[in-house]
């Protein structure tokens, strides 16, 4: 019982940057705005995320700038592929080399080590958060550790990540703003007929994926660990794009896409250096390598056809 409790703890904190990640694309897409460009604005995020919170010595000035950083990265995206109407793979592709080579150069420049930044304590991390009763109830049986150490225990980061599945959804199917924001991404001339700004709609979206890919690069680096190091995001941003093609686009499924890959590197993570039967102990590559040779197999082969946005990676030229 206390394995399996400690496996689905990590597999919650495993997956909050992929579900922030992975709604962060969903408002993207939903738009008609393709953003392969995830990684980069998550990694930018935990960099100046890290890099503020170590300055400052605030968690939150952190969060601060690792939204202000991916922000301004979506918009850069938003203003190549939007208003220029240029490749939106090639747009992201560029803003993941970006990223990958500007936080290692600054990091170095910066603090001088290595492409880290210093440690980071106290206030300048965002501390667990216990929730009411969690020490009461941890003895009783089953409940009692779900609801300790599964559920209570976690930062608030992870809290938001998991309110804004609902918020999303109730924002994409109940209110105005998502009707038009689905419409945009299927039919924009129709959008435009109606005297609504496509620009304008698509703008928001790829600022909301701003907004969360910077919350999923703070949490990596001034939550989850206690500073940035070099490539720290890992490929979340890439299995952020797997499972958002494996839920089909909707928030609720998403979250659960998510939550089965936190916990297949939860437990790629869990199984290091175990001896199994017939086979005994398995390279930690091999192990490391799972998460991903199960993602290809997964999309491969049981999420059936999966249908994006009919006007998804399509620049929109209004006619006249």
């Amino acid at each position: 019982m206390d394995t399996l409790v400690q496996l689905l703890d990590a597999t919650v904190r495993v997956s909050v940057p992929l579900l922030l990640a992975c709604l962060a694309g969903l408002y993207s897409e939903r738009s008609g705005v393709f953003d392969i460009g995830l990684e980069g604005k998550m990694l930018a995020g935990a960099f100046a995320g890290a890099a503020a919170a170590a300055a400052f010595g605030s968690a939150w000035i952190g969060l601060s700038a690792a939204i202000l950083v991916a922000v301004f990265l979506a918009l850069v995206h938003g203003f190549a592929s939007i208003t220029h109407r240029g490749n939106q793979i090639v747009s992201g592709v560029a803003i993941n080399f970006i990223a990958a080579g500007s936080t290692i150069i600054l990091g170095q420049a910066w603090f001088r080590q290595g492409g880290r930044t210093p440690s980071l304590a106290g206030d300048a991390r965002f501390q667990t958060i216990d929730l009411p009763g969690a020490a009461a109830v941890s003895d009783v049986p089953v409940l009692g550790p779900i609801y300790s150490d599964i559920i209570s225990g976690h930062s608030i980061l992870v809290y938001f990540a998991f309110f804004m599945v609902p918020f999303t959804w109730w924002a994409l199917f109940r209110t105005r703003f998502g009707l038009r924001l689905r419409a945009v991404g299927e039919n924009p001339a129709a959008v435009d007929t109606a005297g609504i700004s496509v620009t304008w709609l698509r703008y928001r979206a790829v600022i909301i994926t701003g907004i969360l890919t910077g919350v999923a690069g703070a949490y990596l680096s001034v939550a989850q660990n206690a500073g940035f190091v070099k490539d720290m995001t890992a490929g979340k941003g890439f299995i952020a794009l797997a499972a958002l093609i494996f839920a089909k686009w909707k928030p609720v499924p998403a979250m659960f896409a998510c939550l089965l890959f936190g916990f297949l590197e939860a437990s790629s993570i869990r199984f290091q250096g175990m001896d199994w039967p017939l086979v005994g102990r398995v390279p930690v590559q091999l192990i490391n390598a799972l998460p991903f040779v199960l993602t290809v197999i997964l999309l491969a082969g049981f999420i059936g056809r999966a249908i994006p946005p009919k006007a998804g990676g399509v620049a929109y030229v209004k006619e006249r």
